[in-house]
Parts: structure tokens; sequence; C-alpha cells
């Protein structure tokens, strides 16, 4: 299917549009300058914690030196913005066009540094920290790095990077783009400040017309429906492999011990999947089946001591994934008898798909509180039944498509949540067919990446 585009021939316009959001704009820079202090004191407390926030420091103020020849600049907030825009970036690379990329998190610093890792060795890629958010560290990162164009991934509404890099005659777009309903309704309180940014795209390239129409109404001239190249991800078959060999080993399946992974668990979550657990376990025996074993996955590593404890003070046998596996995942000399064992903590990162591949069922976290649900598109690769509370404002692509198909299964509480578990790994045709449409859905949506490159490439080719 072509990338729906509308608005090919829409003018380019001069941004700010107008005085009033030029204004506001240099009063925001204003602030960040007053408060700079304080949030140069955040991000040195945060490095207690994650050393990444204390290096490289000269990067936040645009010190950024390269030696690739006008890379495009690729800007992705986070660890999950990386691992959605990782198709795009590998296309980009096959097209030719040397890539840099920068980060906002350590998290996504470390993933960005993964993905690139042979690009890099090899002069083609460089990872750096976006620059804080003062027009002449973004104006120093501009002259330094020489840009082709730049492209922002998901949503990104910062003003001085936005604005900086059109008053610098670099173009600008963004992929993967999307505009939940709920950031539509806060951007236009405050005179409109945070919808009128949108109009600094030039290009955007939306999961879906629900997303099109919203950009479409602040005023953003080109849009394009490109899909989600989430679902372009590859599937590691490393990690696959050696899931179905613990699989078959510890005898984990639908009818023997059913497995259950919790994804990106954050904070507030925790309390209610301990309730979730019981009554899984509680409806399981009730049907004469052997208890689960929960793969539970946080989503932050600074919370894996605090989850292994909180789960042994519920009196839960916990395993740790670095523990007892080895760096090609296999168990090492001392592991303990999974059969004894009632949570395999997922204390690792970049092994979602082995946490997925060893579960029967995906509860994505994100959504027992207000943080819109995470990824529910690596679960559905491969082909799981997956399950999300009532948040799920920030997947609405492809959530509300997914409900609709029978794919994803929405639930208001916890006790709804754990009787459709129960209703799931104790019928195994539902199972069956549940698996079956995760595979149509996933097969149905992708080729994001080649709608995204069949837009992109043109466009970066005119400039």
């Amino acid at each position: 299917m072509p990338p729906q585009d509308s608005s090919a021939s829409a003018p380019i316009h001069p941004f700010p549009p107008t005085w009033r959001l030029s204004v506001m704009i240099g009063l925001y820079e204003v602030l960040w300058h007053l408060m700079l202090p304080v949030l140069l004191l955040f991000l040195w407390r945060r490095g207690q914690k994650e050393p990444l926030y204390r290096q490289f420091w000269s990067e936040r103020w645009g010190n950024t030196r390269t030696r690739l020849e006008r890379p495009l600049w690729v800007h992705s907030a986070s660890m999950g913005e990386i691992r959605g825009a990782a198709p795009l970036v590998r296309a980009l690379l096959a097209a030719g066009y040397p890539v840099i990329v920068t980060t906002l998190t350590p998290a996504g610093r470390t993933a960005a540094q993964k993905l690139l890792e042979a690009e890099i060795a090899n002069g083609r890629a460089q990872v750096a920290w976006v620059p804080l958010e003062l027009g002449w560290a973004v104006r120093r990162f501009i002259r330094q790095v020489r840009p082709r164009a730049a492209l922002m991934t998901e949503i990104d509404t910062w003003p001085v990077l936005l604005a900086t890099i059109r008053r610098a005659g670099v173009p600008l777009g963004i992929a993967n783009a999307q505009y939940p309903a709920k950031s539509l309704v806060r951007d236009r309180t405050w005179f409109g400040f945070r919808a009128g940014l949108f109009q600094a795209y030039q290009l955007v390239l939306c999961k879906s017309e629900t997303h099109a129409q919203r950009f479409r109404d602040v005023g953003c001239g080109r849009v394009v429906i490109a899909g989600e190249t989430r679902f372009d991800l590859p599937v590691s078959p490393q990690q696959i492999a050696a899931a179905q060999t613990l699989v078959s080993r510890w005898g984990l399946a639908v009818g023997q011990r059913p497995v259950v992974c919790f994804a990106s668990a954050i904070v507030g979550e925790d309390e209610q999947y301990l309730q979730a657990f019981a009554l899984l376990q509680a409806g399981l025996e009730q049907a004469g089946l052997p208890k689960a074993l929960f793969v539970y996955v946080p989503r932050s590593p600074q919370r894996f001591d605090t989850v292994a404890a909180l789960f042994e003070a519920a009196g839960l046998r916990v395993a740790r994934r670095s523990r007892m596996l080895d760096a090609a995942l296999s168990p090492t000399a001392d592991a303990p008898d999974m059969a004894a064992v009632d949570v395999l903590l997922g204390d690792s990162l970049g092994e979602m798909y082995f946490y997925l591949a060893l579960s029967q069922v995906v509860v994505v976290g994100g959504s027992f509180v207000d943080s819109g649900a995470h990824n529910v598109i690596e679960p559905l690769a491969l082909k799981k039944p997956v399950m999300v509370g009532p948040s799920i404002w920030g997947i609405e692509y492809p959530g509300v498509e997914a409900l609709a198909a029978g794919v994803l299964q929405q639930h208001m509480t916890i006790t709804s949540l754990s009787a459709a578990l129960v209703q799931l790994l104790t019928h195994p045709d539902a199972y069956t067919a549940a698996i079956a449409g995760a595979e149509a859905f996933y097969a149905e949506h992708g080729g994001a990446t080649a709608r995204h490159m069949a837009v992109l490439v043109p466009w970066l080719e005119a400039r």
C-alpha cells in the first residue's frame, strides 16, 4: 500500500508563523537560562544512579564534532523511540545516508549505540546527546554537524530546538509521528503555544488518518500517512531460539505450565500485578492446571532491585535473569530449579523478544496507571495475545485498530484482566484463534518503512 499523501504540493511557511509564537518561544528560552543551574544539578544527581548523565557533557552545549559528511540528523529521545525508529534508520543507512542520532535518556543512548555499533565502527553513524534548549547550543550543533536535514520521531515539541533548526535553514520532518487526543487538548491551552510548534515541521510522516487529521488541524502543511515502522522491526533469531530451548527444557506451554509476561511495567503497577498473580494462580488451580510462571520486565533498570525485593517480600520465589542465565541466554551451573520459581525477573536491556518468546500471553505495562501504555507491536510480532489496562492513549495507533480486530484486549480492572487470563489459558481453542488473529493483524500493518522511504528519499534529494 503506497503512502497516503494528500498534501504533496503544500506551501512551506516561515517559522515561527506569528509574532506571538515567536515571543513565547523567546520567553521560554529566557526561562531555560534562568533555570539552568537547577537543571544541571538535576542531571548531576541523576548521574549518581545513571553515570551516562555525567558523560559526554560538552554535547549538552552543542559541542558535537563529527567526521560524517552532511549526515541526516535523527532525534529519538528515549529507548522506545530508538527501537521504533530502528528499521527506518537502517533503511536510511542502506540508502547511503550517513546518520547522526541524538537522544535524551541514557537508556536511549545505550540502545542507539547498540543498534548502530557496526555503522559507528565504519564511520557511517554517530550517537550524541541532543543539545539543551538553548538557541546558541543548538546553533553550535548545527554548525559543527552540518545536517542535510533533521528528522524527529514520534512526537517532539521542544520550542527552541524546532525554531532554531528552522531558522538555520535545515529541513525539518518527523517520522512515526503521533498526536494523541490527550496531547491535542493540552496543547491548545496557553494560546495554543504547543500546538503552534507543530507548524515547524515541513514534512509529517504519521501513523494513521486519525493522527494525520490532528496534525492538519494545528496547521501542518504536508502530512503523509506512512504507518508505524515498529511493525518492521526484525525479530532476534538468537533470542527466539534461546527462548524455545528453555520452553522445552522447563516444560512451559498452555496445558502444561503457562507463562504470562508483564512487559514494561512501571511505578504504580507492581502492586496491582501482584494481585493479578494471586487471582490467576487461584483460577488455574481451580481448573486443575499447574501454576503459571510470571516473566516480569520492569520498564526502568533502576527499578530492578526494588521490584525483586517487593516480590520476595510478598512470598514469591524470584529468579533474576542476570544471575541465572549467561550471555547466550543459557542457564548457568548454579541456576535454580524453575519448577520452584514463581517469577523470572527480566533485569536486562535489549532482550524483550526473549522474554516475550518465553510467554503465551503478554500484559503490556504503562496501562494500569495513566501513562498511555507501552509498545504492543513487539508481542503482536511474535503472534502473542496481548492485554492492556484502561490507559492506552499513548498507543492510539495501533491500539484502536488492534482492539477493533480483536487481537488486543482492554481491561478496566485487575479483576477483569485476571479472569480473561484464566479464560484464555484454560481454553486452547480460544488461544489458537487469538494467535491466528495476531498473525493476520501484524501482516496487514507491515511495510511502513518502505512507505516512509518512498516519501523521504525524494524529499531529502531535493535538499
